[in-house]
């Protein structure tokens, strides 16, 4: 059950159990000095009534028993520490590292699907609550129960009329809290909600910044951002008027269990029928039995708190794979698409595409923008998968073939560069780790990176900085395409790969493809019609479907969207 409802591993379930076990166990050797104590305050009665005491004869038994005490809860206060904070500092790394391992085989139409600070918040935020509640409040929380479990059947057994006194303010408290779950909860989901938007608040004003002081409305979106944050204070102080409420009932309730055993036990005591040392026996017990409980309400708010975070784990656990074989037995490297269908967001995007990209060739996809050529590049790498329809790679369909293994046959270019807080040659070198310096040199060479590469500080050992930063656009670009040159897959992707450069630029880099290209299957997206001047073939994309297709010369002389095209970027 435990596992279920915190989504913990086979080893963290057993490991949780040994937890409450050994909490437990602590619990109850913390109530066995009270048996001690009580027998002092015997003798000590008997002293000051001026009856026969047996204490100077058992000094050295009650030293020893003190002793010996001591040490029993040393131990279980340590083996507690050990079976439950060491432990759950383990499943909480684990925990990460199962969901990074669950979102490297997502498809990346999850990723479009979910707010990046609403993923990061789930692996460290959530993650770090579920590690709270694992390591202290389970199982002090079971450990309590069972304690009192055990400790109210012996208090019945003793007597039953204080027993209960004991006994049944503690279930009532419990309900009370209880009752604020559903509360709590919602509460915690808008407190989650607020702190996410304040997030990409910060996020998206660190990314915009310069367009923002360009157009002088920082200040403006700064109150917005503000506005966030008062948010955020405001749902965190929602968040706690339900368990704080709850939890203070509950405590206010054990309190009058206190009082009602000072009550009737008093009443019986008068009444001659309870001694007075079980008098005191039973208010030593009611005063430990409730003094966890007290903390105990607040682990139960803390529980169902994290709940809400455990719940957002749950929902990426759920989501479905990309699973395949690890083996890929392509006949060649021809990529065919045969009516296929995509939808984003249920929105359609490729509505029944049908061509071929033979190996050897350079086959383009151009048409307007939304037409869905970056969609189909990506389908073609199976970054996404096809709501219906094939597309296959030598004769095998993508879908069958395990993401990691069908990647070693792609080099990719995407009109989105992503760099690293890197040197040149790692940034490099990220196209084929195994690779020397000298072949990430003629790579960049290649890819016509040398000559500003020269100009940095310190060369290829630059560090280039976030994504790029001490980087143009058109820099950052090439570099990107000479880690694909590294890599030097058979398939080739170029998502408006020479977008971000300038005429010469794009020139040098068209002259290297040219030949280092040969013989691979390449799959060019562009906007601009001069980029794919050279193209083996085009593939014309209108509103999501094949318009037409053929050589340039072919498609210019039919007339059709593509020489409309042509037409409009030579200014005709």
């Amino acid at each position: 059950m435990l596992k279920q409802m915190f989504a913990l591993s086979d080893q963290g379930s057993r490991d949780l159990n040994k937890g409450i076990a050994a909490t437990t166990l602590s619990n109850l050797c913390l109530i066995a000095p009270v048996s001690l104590l009580v027998m002092v305050i015997w003798e000590l009665l008997n002293v000051i009534s001026g009856q026969e005491s047996s204490m100077r004869d058992h000094a050295a038994l009650f030293i020893c028993g003190t002793v010996v005490m001591f040490i029993i809860v040393f131990l279980t206060q340590w083996l507690q520490y050990n079976k439950t904070y060491t432990v759950a500092y383990k499943e909480s790394a684990n925990r990460r590292i199962v969901l990074a391992e669950k979102l490297r085989k997502l498809p990346l139409s999850f990723f479009g699907q979910r707010d990046l600070s609403d993923l990061t918040t789930t692996i460290m935020g959530d993650c770090t609550a579920l590690e709270r509640v694992f390591s202290n409040a389970i199982p002090q929380l079971f450990g309590t129960i069972f304690m009192f479990i055990i400790t109210a059947i012996g208090l019945l057994v003793l007597d039953w009329r204080m027993g209960l006194c004991i006994v049944v303010p503690v279930p009532v408290a419990a309900l009370v809290v209880f009752a604020a779950k559903k509360a709590q909860s919602n509460a915690e989901s808008a407190n989650m909600d607020a702190k996410r938007a304040a997030y990409d608040g910060v996020q998206e004003y660190l990314d915009t910044i310069q367009e923002l002081k360009s157009c002088s409305r920082e200040e403006e979106y700064l109150e917005g951002l503000e506005k966030k944050l008062d948010y955020v204070v405001k749902c965190s102080f929602r968040n706690e008027i339900a368990p704080g409420a709850a939890t203070t009932t509950a405590q206010f309730i054990l309190r009058f269990g206190l009082v009602a055993v000072m009550l009737v036990g008093g009443i019986l005591v008068t009444a001659g029928s309870l001694s007075i040392p079980m008098f005191i026996l039973f208010l030593l017990f009611a005063g430990r039995i409730y003094d966890p409980f007290t903390s105990c309400f607040m682990l139960m708010a803390e529980v169902f708190s994290a709940l809400v975070s455990v719940k957002r784990m749950k929902q990426i656990d759920a989501t479905p794979e990309q699973t395949g074989t690890n083996v890929c037995n392509n006949m060649g490297y021809d990529i065919e698409f045969k009516n296929v269908v995509f939808s984003y967001n249920e929105e359609p995007v490729l509505k029944g595409v049908s061509f071929v990209a033979k190996q050897g060739e350079v086959t383009a996809l151009v048409g307007p923008s939304g037409s869905g050529k970056s969609t189909a590049s990506k389908l073609a790498a199976r970054f996404w998968d096809a709501d219906s329809g094939t597309i296959t790679l030598g004769g095998v369909d993508v879908k069958t073939v395990e993401p990691e293994t069908l990647f070693k046959n792609y080099s990719i270019v995407f009109q989105d560069v992503m760099l690293f807080d890197e040197t040149v040659m790692e940034n490099i070198r990220l196209g084929r780790g195994n690779a020397t310096d000298e072949e990430v040199m003629a790579a960049a060479r290649a890819a016509q990176c040398e000559e500003f590469i020269q100009r940095l500080p310190h060369g290829y050992q630059t560090n280039i900085g976030e994504n790029g930063s001490a980087l143009s656009g058109g820099e950052r670009q090439r570099i990107s395409i000479a880690r694909a040159l590294l890599k030097d897959a058979p398939i080739v992707l170029l998502d408006e790969a020479t977008a971000s450069m300038d005429a010469e630029s794009e020139t040098l880099v068209q002259d290297a493809l040219s030949v280092l290209l040969k013989d691979k299957t390449v799959m060019v997206i562009a906007h601009r019609m001069r980029t794919v001047a050279n193209a083996d073939k085009i593939v014309v994309l209108d509103d999501g479907k094949v318009s037409e297709t053929g050589t340039p010369a072919e498609l210019m002389e039919k007339g059709g969207l593509y020489a409309h095209l042509v037409e409009l970027q030579q200014g005709k």
